[in-house]
């Protein structure tokens, strides 16, 4: 009889304890949530940037309320990350800032002038990329985007301004590739 209430128990225990889950996506592997100032984010979705046939890095959209629509990302005054795992030694300085600059450019061409200096500070926080490298750009409302690459703070970039146009490297309407940005987008 000692046995009922023993097995009922552990049971309990599992109903109360929640699934450790994650996604994985060309070997890379993100849990589902992650807590960031005090707020649980959510991952959004997973996306894979190739140029060619090389595996540049995947990357994951963590936020506080999961959506497919970009404009509602960029907009959304939250809590949000992006997390890039690279995949490849190919990633050198010059060529991540020349993306850098492009995909700021591209997507925020309106206001890339005020940007400037800022996106060039941003783009000047890392060095060559090499396989398993992780960059993570966490965006705190009223703090700024943090910039840290390997769990090591790179930098701190100041304003909403910057934080939305960051976003939209990805999000925007000329992204690396479309199945990046679908990816993110959880689509």
């Amino acid at each position: 009889m000692r046995r009922v209430p023993v097995i009922l128990a552990m049971l309990a225990a599992l109903v109360v304890v929640p699934a450790v889950r994650a996604a994985t996506l060309a070997g890379v592997t993100m849990p589902d949530e992650v807590t960031v100032a005090g707020k649980t984010l959510k991952l959004n979705g997973m996306g894979l940037r190739k140029k060619f046939i090389i595996k540049v890095y995947v990357a994951g959209l963590y936020v506080e309320h999961t959506s497919n629509d970009a404009a509602e990302i960029v907009d959304a005054d939250e809590v949000k990350r992006i997390d890039m795992h690279f995949l490849t030694n190919k990633a050198t300085k010059k060529k991540m800032d020349a993306a850098w600059l492009e995909g700021f450019e591209k997507n925020s061409p309106q206001d890339y002038e005020a940007l400037k200096e800022r996106v060039e500070k941003f783009a000047g926080l890392f060095p060559d990329m090499k396989d398993g490298d992780v960059i993570e750009l966490t965006i705190v409302p009223g703090e700024g985007t943090t910039a840290a690459l390997n769990g090591e703070v790179k930098g701190n970039i100041e304003g909403a301004d910057f934080a939305k146009a960051l976003l939209k490297v990805w999000l925007g309407h000329e992204p690396p590739s479309e199945g990046l940005k679908e990816g993110l987008l959880g689509r």
